[in-house]
């Protein structure tokens, strides 16, 4: 239990500390917002900053903190480091960093932004990358509560075979995000998303605090990989948690908070501090999946045969009903579903805003938002046929190689900026060794043994790392 306890600690040490350092990096100063200087009423609009706190968290949070540190949880209490030096170093420096560069940018796109300091060529790349990334996003995001509320309502014995039907409420789901992401921001998301902010929040505490009061014991850090089916902690569980750590997905997200802050000195609290908190819920599910579930020969299989048999929502609540029951699985469960939703809603919106300036589409029109709206949800229903896993196995790929770039453009940001640019170079160096490990490596991928992955992986990030600094610091060049 010490090595949760001392991990805990870093992360909120590490906002007031290693978090102000990125912060005096960028430099915020007393500018005019895009919020302030382009307020159009619909995506342009003035929030205050506890609701730009939690609305961001919900925003970048969806299933991948409590997915994916479960998941990540099969290979044991390592994953805790992963969490903790993930979220510090490079996940909460990731989404501060585009958040930063957004606002001096008129609330700019991931996409547009990396146009701007890596290239056209990349920035045709993000365009194409983060739209298809989005809907993919927003489809996990739709199955996940759906498949969650059609159980919770089977398990209460005989009820009309519509409402647990997972196909009824995905279209119900649908049609929401249609109308969330059509309308002005500030309508229902600036209005019902702190209270969902707060069950999650509280939801993740009630975790917590069961895994003590229910006499669970969560074992301590080992580099060991613990996973029963004996797969690699590199690279694989660095992108399996995900949201949890660091995410390419939070680069979509930040710009839609980017245009409603006042002052670009709320960027530590709305960015940096969203991607602690979300790292601290991480940590607390990571723990009860470690702790819950039976260990056989010091390996995780009793939480890794409960995914495989009964899949990841089924072990959300049934981590509920251990750690809580009664009145604490309502909330919870309100949580885990709420929780998705509200970042599938927004992979929409933000799919919306990347078409939009893709195109240079005016989205004051109803009309003009009507022409994106559409096809979007449509590619998303689509979507939505197709395995969950499968979807999911794809998303945490894409996810983290979008992250990648997203630091490699904050770090030409920096560099341009005459400002420390390692602070970003680095965990991009990081994340490329990563993302391309994993492409070799990955049955969904290229399948090659590891003998040929990890050798490719690190050679493919030291010449990334190379590129960069031959067209930045070598040549003095815009790459």
């Amino acid at each position: 239990m010490i090595s949760f306890f001392v991990c805990l600690a870093i992360l909120v040490i590490g906002y007031f500390t290693y978090g102000k350092v990125v912060e005096k990096l960028y430099g915020p100063d007393d500018r005019e917002t895009p919020a302030v200087r382009m307020n159009d009423g619909v995506d342009y609009v003035v929030m205050p900053k506890w609701k730009l706190f939690l609305v961001q968290l919900l925003n970048i949070a969806g299933l991948g903190p409590i997915y994916g540190a479960l998941a990540g949880a099969q290979w044991g209490p390592a994953v805790f480091l992963w969490i903790t030096g993930g979220t510090l170093l490079a996940g909460a420096v990731h989404d501060f960093s585009v958040g930063f560069m957004s606002m001096r940018h008129d609330g700019a796109s991931v996409s547009e932004l990396t146009g701007t300091y890596l290239g056209k060529i990349m920035k045709l790349i993000m365009r194409i990358f983060s739209v298809v990334l989005l809907v993919m996003v927003g489809t996990v995001f739709a199955v996940g509560p759906a498949s969650l509320i059609s159980m919770l309502i089977g398990k209460q014995g005989a009820v009309s075979s519509i409402l647990t039907n997972q196909y009824f409420w995905l279209a119900i789901i649908l049609i929401y995000y249609f109308v969330a992401t059509f309308i002005p921001i500030d309508k229902i998301i600036g209005k019902i998303y702190p209270v969902f902010g707060i069950c999650l929040i509280v939801m993740a505490v009630g975790v917590g605090v069961g895994i003590f009061t229910h006499g669970y014991s969560i074992p301590e850090i080992t580099l060991q990989s613990l996973h029963p089916d004996g797969t690699p902690i590199w690279p694989c569980m660095f992108i399996t948690v995900a949201c949890g750590a660091i995410s390419g997905f939070h680069a979509t997200q930040s710009p839609l908070m980017a245009r409603c802050c006042k002052t670009e000195k709320e960027a530590h609290f709305v960015f940096y501090g969203a991607m602690v908190c979300e790292g601290i819920i991480a940590l607390i599910w990571a723990a009860a999946g470690c702790a819950v579930y039976n260990r056989t020969g010091g390996l995780m299989t009793g939480l890794s045969e409960i995914l495989a048999s009964q899949g990841q929502a089924s072990t959300v609540y049934d981590v509920c009903v251990k750690t809580m029951g009664g009145f604490g699985v309502v909330l919870a469960m309100i949580g885990v579903i709420a929780c998705p939703i509200t970042s599938g809603d927004t992979s929409f919106r933000s799919a919306r805003l990347v078409i939009a300036d893709w195109f240079h589409i005016d989205q004051k029109s109803y009309k003009k938002r009507l022409y994106v709206c559409v096809p979007l949800l449509l590619a998303g229903a689509v979507i939505s046929q197709l395995d969950y896993n499968v979807i999911w196995r794809y998303f945490s790929w894409s996810n983290q190689t979008l992250a990648m770039i997203a630091l490699w453009t904050a770090s030409m940001y920096l560099y341009k900026n005459k400002k420390c640019f390692w602070v970003t170079a680095i965990p991009a160096t990081f994340m490329s060794a990563v993302s391309v490990t994993y492409f070799f490596y990955a049955p969904e991928c290229l399948h090659l043994s590891t003998a040929i992955a990890y050798p490719v992986g690190v050679a493919a990030a030291v010449v990334f790392l190379f590129i960069f600094l031959f067209h930045s610091v070598f040549k003095k060049e815009k790459v």
